[in-house]
């Protein structure tokens, strides 16, 4: 006799959750409502799930048994999907109040807000700001749902091209898929590059804080999903995306559709070539100031988050410097790590190499004075098999040379003595992307980063992109905090970010994505990376300069083995 028989569906569904709970509810019913049971007072918000190792919107229905892993803004993607939803907040009650505006996001700032700008007005201060903001909290408290319908591109085509919004017209004419979502809050349509929240009444975190001739729309960070932080001024790293902007009016690139239409017409080979020349430019002008104070300035500090060039740039650097007639010695950071059984831990008792207390700075302090004191040091060698120091070479810098030394830690202030720092020159190095998909769709400059060392690690490591992802997020962990709350001590900061990058990266690093295993929180982000790049026509890596800031991840790069340091 069969164990199993044909019967009608039940009216019931169940979820299973990761910690082993089972959910039970109406079959049909959208995953937000079966989920409703875990939004208790004190956690974080619940604004997405991902649902048999795919991420979707709360509103999605189930109809079958499946495994439902809830998303909250604590996790980046929710993070990302509370943010992305706020701009749609954002734009639908600038639309409602000033009509004629024209509203740019503009790019993250690291206290944990978007810079934005409006256009097309005689005056937007901080009257306008308010009451802007003021819309936004009354849409909020109207709980207006976000409405999704997914139309043929041509029509949503026509429709951005009777609303004048050319940028976006660009767009989608190079999306290959059919269909697209559009998204409908009150009346304002566009299109999102991702997930919303099901309604406006999720967003109860935002403020909005004039600056810089525009304003910050900031919102809550991922370890503090309901807690906004303080504004942070940041005019350096202001002044570092002004410039990048300047860069893409020069080229005549404003947003990613303008650039898949240069590429397209045969005019990649120029942007490449436009692009680093005014990169060369850039480390030109650096060297000039290094050398402007070469008697002020005899140790350049260099620092900068993962995957932002900055070996590159340090050794475009050192071409530089010696064209102008002085001679850098780069000093090794990771030599000075202390020894192993000494090393900090971090919160889950890992050896820390990333906190600067895992270096010898007496050490590092000693030998800074020495070699710009003319004399003879003992340099110590790393092993990291051994997890100690060994004898390194001894050294004696000429007079006039400079010493160049490249690490994480070198905007800390507790790095070198005040003695030493006096006599330094601090460069904060980073990819500060500006090229967004279109006025209100950003680019994240930590998703370019990533993109960069997904073909890094493929390439020179041997780390599948499963493998460069999960530990990307504890990489970030140690961005935020020992690199990033420092990046306004340098003297200068270099951008790295090239606008042609992602177009050059995508060939590249597609096949190693589409090779992560389904059903991995991995997939998840590499489903993601993949929709991103979609928006970027292919270009061939063969046209980028051996010397670029992109070689150090493609691969090819002639100054891999420049060796000129010191003499």
């Amino acid at each position: 006799m069969s164990a199993s028989s044909f019967v009608s569906p039940s009216e019931q569904i169940e979820i299973h959750l990761p910690d082993g709970r089972t959910l039970r509810g109406p079959r049909g019913a959208p995953v937000g409502l079966l989920l409703a049971p875990l939004m208790t007072d004190g956690a974080a918000p619940l604004v997405g799930a991902v649902i048999n190792g795919e991420l979707h919107e709360l509103t999605r229905p189930i109809h079958k048994e499946a495994d439902v892993r809830p998303v909250t803004m604590a996790e980046a993607d929710g993070a990302r999907i509370y943010r992305r939803s706020l701009i749609f907040l954002l734009q639908a009650a600038v639309a409602r109040l000033f009509p004629k505006a024209e509203l740019f996001v503009n790019h993250a700032l690291t206290s944990g807000g978007y810079l934005c700008h409006v256009r097309e007005l005689p005056v937007f201060g901080p009257a306008e700001i308010a009451a802007v903001e003021a819309e936004m909290k009354r849409l909020v408290a109207a709980d207006l749902p976000f409405v999704r319908r997914d139309i043929p591109v041509a029509e949503a085509i026509e429709y951005f091209e009777g609303r004048g919004l050319q940028d976006k017209v660009r767009l989608l004419r190079h999306r290959l898929r059919p269909v697209i979502s559009l998204y409908d809050l009150g009346g304002y349509g566009d299109f999102p590059h991702g997930y919303l929240v099901p309604a406006t009444g999720y967003l109860r975190w935002f403020e909005l804080t004039p600056m810089n001739a525009g304003f910050v729309l900031r919102y809550p960070r991922q370890h503090t999903p309901t807690h906004i932080p303080p504004p942070a001024e940041s005019p350096k790293l202001l002044a570092t995306f002004s410039q990048y902007g300047d860069w893409l009016n020069r080229l005549g690139i404003g947003a990613a559709g303008s650039l898949a239409d240069a590429i397209v017409a045969k005019r990649g080979h120029e942007i490449v070539l436009v692009s680093e020349a005014l990169h060369e430019h850039h480390v030109a002008a650096i060297a000039r100031q290094i050398a402007d104070r070469r008697d002020g300035a005899r140790l350049v500090l260099i620092s900068g988050p993962s995957s932002s060039g900055k070996t590159t740039f340090s050794r475009r650097l050192a071409v530089q410097l010696l064209a102008l007639g002085l001679s850098p010695f780069a000093l090794e950071l990771d030599n000075y790590f202390v020894e192993r059984e000494l090393t900090p831990r971090d919160a889950a008792g890992k050896l820390d190499y990333e906190t600067i207390d895992a270096l010898k700075l007496d050490q590092l302090a000693d030998h800074l004075r020495g070699l710009l004191a003319g004399e003879e040091v003992q340099l110590p060698r790393y092993s990291f098999q051994l997890g100690r120091q060994e004898p390194g070479a001894v050294v004696k810098l000429r007079p006039g040379q400079i010493i160049l030394l490249e690490g994480i830690h070198g905007l800390n202030p507790r790095l070198v003595p005040p003695e030493v720092a006096a006599q330094s020159f601090k460069v904060y190095a980073s990819a500060l992307t500006q090229l967004n998909l279109d006025r209100h769709n950003r680019v994240s400059t930590t998703d370019t980063r990533l993109i960069r060392r997904i073909v890094r690690d493929a390439r020179d490591r041997g780390y599948n992109a499963a493998d460069t992802i999960g530990r990307w997020e504890s990489v970030r962990r140690g961005e935020k905090l020992h690199i990033f709350p420092h990046q306004e001590n340098a003297d200068v900061m270099f951008n790295s970010a090239l606008v042609y990058e992602l177009a050059a990266l995508r060939p590249l690093v597609e096949p190693l994505l589409r090779q992560v295993p389904h059903g991995t929180p991995e997939h998840v982000e590499a489903v993601r990376l993949l929709s991103l790049l979609q928006w970027f026509a292919p270009l061939d890596c063969a046209c980028v300069p051996e010397n670029s800031i992109l070689r150090e991840f493609i691969g090819g790069s002639s100054l891999k083995d420049f060796k000129h340091w010191g003499g």
